[in-house]
């Protein structure tokens, strides 16, 4: 069976970046003497499924940071609006949740890393979430970017453990339960 799995950060009121999409105050926090553990998480992974807005933030970097391959699920990006560079390594479909869970799964993956905000709220609101790693970084930004929307309906976690760091970060894991 498929699952759906979230490796964020966010700031300490709940925002994963500034309205602008700048997340120059997390890369300013990472200490590289610290492992928060996503080296482990994404050695557990087949694919990533990526939002568009996530994608446009990362689509630049080099070398490309992900070593697993990357579906960019959007309404407005055909794969022909990839760089050359990046046609092996990345997809775009366009859509819904379900729908894109179902064809990873007849593709033979099983554990997919989802991230981008809004997709991770309507993989959320769709049920396709197990667990998620959240780690809380300690800054208010005041606004931007949240990470969790409307859901329609209460969804209920259960804490499977939560790690703090020397640099202040908290790491928790939850379990969405179903």
């Amino acid at each position: 069976m498929i699952t759906g799995h979230v490796f964020i950060a966010t700031s300490l009121d709940g925002f994963i970046a500034r309205s602008d999409g700048d997340i120059a105050w997390l890369l300013e926090r990472d200490n590289p003497d610290e492992d928060h553990g996503y080296d482990a998480f994404i050695a557990d992974i087949d694919i990533i499924l990526m939002g568009r807005g996530t994608f446009e933030k990362m689509r630049a970097a080099r070398p490309w940071p992900y070593t697993r391959p990357v579906v960019v699920l959007s309404s407005t990006m055909a794969q022909s609006d990839l760089t050359h560079d990046l046609l092996e390594k990345v997809r775009v479909a366009n859509k819904a949740p379900e729908e894109a869970m179902r064809m990873l799964e007849i593709e033979g993956h099983r554990k997919v890393y989802v991230d981008g905000g809004l997709l991770i709220q309507s993989f959320l609101r769709a049920g396709l979430i197990a667990d998620m790693v959240i780690t809380s970084v300690p800054v208010l930004l005041g606004e931007g970017r949240r990470l969790f929307g409307k859901i329609g309906s209460d969804i209920s976690l259960r804490l499977e453990g939560t790690k703090s760091f020397p640099s202040g970060l908290v790491q928790s894991r939850y379990r969405v339960e179903t």
